[in-house]
């Protein structure tokens, strides 16, 4: 959303203007939930990325005086709401990447031939990647998805986090070498490379 002609453009004056009137933090929904929707929903399921996005902006409506743009930007501090409302939902969270895990690739529908090497290709990494993801610490698994999905810059990680930026390169350097050992051990034990 871009902001009308004299309407609020930075996030101090978003703030100053929902804090005066309370009908104005629809802005910072329209501007920010596609964001918080699509980076719960690379976390959780569909249906529950509907039900926590909502939840996100109930709760920064609630806590909407006590934003303080000095302390960082509106989507930091949403995207740090929206992770701890995915924190509450944590077993949930560990019960789907199994899940994923255990899912067979989808069969494959006939296509042109790049779309079917892209399918088999991801087809095969996503229950890696889903395996490897679930072996990773709560806070090492949030740095690397608020990255990935969120596409939050280290700062923005750093602010929505509470942690300072040097934490968040080390979380996600830690992940990355995690990530690789796993991936890459599941790719020897894979059955198709004893071929």
């Amino acid at each position: 959303m871009t902001a009308d002609v004299g309407g609020p453009t930075t996030d101090a004056e978003f703030a100053a203007g929902f804090q005066r009137d309370p009908e104005l933090f629809t802005a910072v929904y329209d501007r920010y939930f596609r964001d918080v929707y699509r980076y719960v929903a690379g976390r959780l399921d569909t249906e529950a990325a509907n039900d926590i996005a909502a939840e996100t902006f109930l709760v920064a409506f609630g806590d909407r005086a006590r934003f303080d743009p000095r302390r960082g930007g509106l989507r930091p501090w949403l995207f740090g709401i929206a992770t701890n409302l995915v924190a509450r939902h944590r077993r949930k969270e560990a019960r789907h990447y199994a899940a994923l895990a255990r899912q067979a690739p989808e069969p494959l529908a006939y296509s042109e031939e790049n779309r079917i090497i892209d399918a088999v290709v991801a087809g095969r990494l996503r229950p890696l990647l889903v395996r490897a993801l679930a072996t990773l610490p709560r806070g090492e698994r949030d740095v690397v998805l608020l990255l990935a999905l969120g596409q939050l810059s280290h700062e923005e990680i750093s602010q929505t986090l509470g942690i300072p930026s040097g934490t968040v390169g080390s979380r996600l350097s830690r992940a990355r070498k995690k990530l690789h050992q796993v991936i890459d051990q599941e790719a020897v034990n894979d059955p198709i490379n004893e071929r």
